[in-house]
Order: structure tokens, then C-alpha cells, then sequence
């Protein structure tokens, strides 16, 4: 795994132990054509890191965060953005950026605060392995 975020990646940052979220950069990486995602877990120190540089609450492990061009998004926000830079059929949640951030940021905490009941929760973060691991971040 790459000790360093690369200046020039776009970087997924997510709860480790969260199946949802786990789920979440499953599906990402087969979709990820031009591997222009770089992932860590809220919970490494490069995750700490980064939600210190860009000013986020590093004890509040409640969202995906994306971090791409000197730019931070977090909740819905940084869904949509991951979505849109999916491209192909992901572009279609692009128009829900227009929908209030309340609103859309009220439906997503929903889910957050339900998703270890519902999708259940790991002891330890997600290991990476094979062609993928230099996609992690340590």
C-alpha cells in the first residue's frame, strides 16, 4: 500500500469497518476505468491526515468523503461527485446536486446512522489484496 496521497489522485476516504461503506469502494473499483480513485479508511492515519488538512472533524466517522482537486465533499455530495466521475450511466445522479444539500445530506444521514444494524459492522478495516492494494493508502 502507498504510505502518501499523491497530490494529483482524487482520494475516497470511508469507514473501514462499515460494511456499507466497504460495499461502497467494492463497487467503485470495477468502475473505476482509469483508476482514478485512491481509497483510505477514515480510521488510518492518512485518513486523519487528510480530514485535518481539509479543516473536517476527524472524530466523526458518519461519512464518505471525497477529496479531489484541493476540493473536499462529504455525505451526498461527495456520492454524486464519485458517481459523475464514474461517467456512463453514474452521470445520471449529476442532476441530484441541484436538490438542496439539507434535504439530500437528511437522507444520507438516515442511512449512516442505521448502517451497521442494517449492513453490519467488521472487527477490523478492509485489506486490500492483488491489483487493487496499491490503491489503498495506509
Amino acid at each position: 500500500m502507498a504510505a502518501e496521497p499523491p497530490d494529483a489522485d482524487a482520494i475516497v476516504l470511508f469507514d473501514g469497518v462499515c460494511n456499507l461503506c466497504s460495499g461502497f469502494v467494492q463497487f467503485i473499483l470495477p468502475r473505476d476505468d482509469e483508476a482514478k480513485y485512491r481509497f483510505a479508511s477514515l480510521q488510518s492515519d492518512v485518513g486523519q491526515a487528510l480530514l485535518a488538512e481539509h479543516d473536517l472533524p476527524s472524530d466523526e466517522l458518519e461519512s464518505v468523503v471525497l477529496i479531489e482537486d484541493g476540493e473536499s465533499y462529504v455525505k451526498s455530495s461527495a456520492i454524486i461527485q464519485i458517481a459523475t466521475g464514474l461517467g456512463g450511466a453514474y452521470r445520471l445522479l449529476s442532476p441530484f446536486r441541484y436538490v438542496p444539500r439539507s434535504l439530500r445530506d437528511r437522507i444520507y444521514d438516515f442511512v449512516a446512522d442505521h448502517r451497521y444494524r442494517w449492513f453490519g459492522k467488521k472487527d477490523r478495516c478492509m485489506m486490500p489484496s492483488g491489483d487493487v492494494e496499491s490503491r489503498f493508502l495506509e
